[in-house]
C-alpha cells in the first residue's frame, strides 16, 4: 500500500504524475467502498494541504475548502442564506463521519444522494479545480455529471467551493426522508432558499431536490412560477408538473413512485413552511 499525505500542492501534483492513484479527503465512502479487498490502491490524501480547509468570505464571495469537515460547516459562524447548508452537514453519517467527512469528498463521490448537493445547488455553488498547469471554475451542477462520474481531469485536484455573497434577509431550509431519522441514505431530499424583495430585485426562491435523478437538481419551472412572489403568497402560487425534472428510480429503500410523491410532498410542505415568519432545517 501506498498513501501519500501530501502538505504541499507541488507534492500533490507530483504524486499525481506518478500514476494512478486515488485523491481522498476524509475517504468515508472510499474505504467502505474497497469492502474486503487485500490490496488497497494508492491514495493520495490532500486533507493537510494548506488552505484546503476553512471556511472564509472575501471578494464578495464566500469560500470553503474542499477538505472542510462537516462538523467545521454546521459549527461555522454563517448567515440564514446558509442555514440549509448547515442542516444538510448535520445528517451526514454519525458525529464520527462529520468529524471525518469533508465537502470534497462528498461531491466527488457524486452519489445521487449526496446531501450537500441540494443546498449548495439553491446557493449558485461554484467548485475550484486546480492543477499545475491551470486553476479553473465552474459551476457545480456542471460539475457533477452523473452517479460517480464528475467532470475532473487528469492531474486536477478539486480545491474548494464558492459561493457568491447573498443578499440581506436571504433565508435557507434543508429536509430529507429516509427509513429513520439519522445514518441513513436518503429516499429524497428538498433545499429551498429564498431571497426577499429589494430595492434592485424582485423576491427569488429557488428549490432542488436530491436522491430522485442521476444528479440533483434545480426546479427551474417551478422557480420561474415564484419569481417576483413575495413569501406570505407562496403556498398560492404552487402549481402541478413542476417536478417533470425529476427521474427517479427504484431500489431497495423506495419504490420510483414514491419517491416523486414523497419529493413532491416535501416540497409542497416547505414551500407552504416559508410564509410563516421563519424556516427551518
Amino acid at each position: 500500500m501506498r498513501y501519500v499525505t501530501a502538505t504541499t500542492e507541488q507534492e500533490a501534483f507530483s504524486s499525481l504524475r506518478q500514476g494512478e492513484i486515488s485523491v481522498v479527503a476524509g475517504g468515508t465512502d472510499f474505504f467502505p467502498r474497497l469492502g474486503d479487498h487485500k490490496i488497497m490502491p494508492p491514495v493520495l490524501d490532500i486533507t493537510r494541504l494548506p488552505g484546503y480547509r476553512g471556511v472564509s468570505r472575501n471578494d464578495g464571495c464566500w469560500r470553503i475548502g474542499a477538505a472542510t469537515r462537516w462538523s467545521d460547516i454546521s459549527n461555522a459562524d454563517l448567515p440564514p442564506a446558509f442555514d440549509g447548508l448547515r442542516a444538510a452537514a448535520r445528517e451526514i453519517g454519525s458525529v464520527q463521519i462529520q468529524n471525518r467527512g469533508t465537502i470534497g469528498g462528498n461531491l466527488c463521490n457524486a452519489s445521487p444522494a449526496a446531501d450537500s448537493v441540494p443546498p449548495l445547488l439553491t446557493l449558485n455553488a461554484e467548485v475550484e479545480l486546480v492543477s499545475e498547469a491551470a486553476t479553473r471554475q465552474m459551476p457545480l451542477q456542471s460539475f457533477i455529471m452523473g452517479p460517480g462520474k464528475t467532470c475532473l481531469k487528469e492531474g486536477e485536484i478539486l480545491k474548494s467551493v464558492i459561493i457568491p455573497e447573498l443578499p440581506e434577509g436571504a433565508i435557507s431550509s434543508f429536509q430529507k426522508l429516509g427509513s429513520r431519522e439519522y445514518l441513513v441514505i436518503s429516499i429524497a431530499m428538498v433545499a429551498l432558499l429564498h431571497i426577499p424583495e429589494n430595492g434592485q430585485a424582485k423576491a427569488e426562491t429557488r428549490v432542488s431536490v436530491g436522491a430522485c435523478s442521476p444528479v440533483a437538481c434545480r426546479l427551474k419551472r417551478l422557480e420561474v412560477d415564484l419569481f417576483g412572489v413575495q413569501r406570505a403568497e407562496i403556498p398560492r402560487q404552487i402549481n402541478s408538473g413542476y417536478s417533470d425534472a425529476l427521474s427517479p428510480i427504484g431500489d431497495v429503500r423506495a419504490s420510483k413512485f414514491y419517491r416523486l410523491h414523497a419529493a413532491e410532498t416535501l416540497v409542497r410542505r416547505m414551500l407552504t413552511g416559508i410564509s410563516k415568519e421563519s424556516i427551518s432545517g
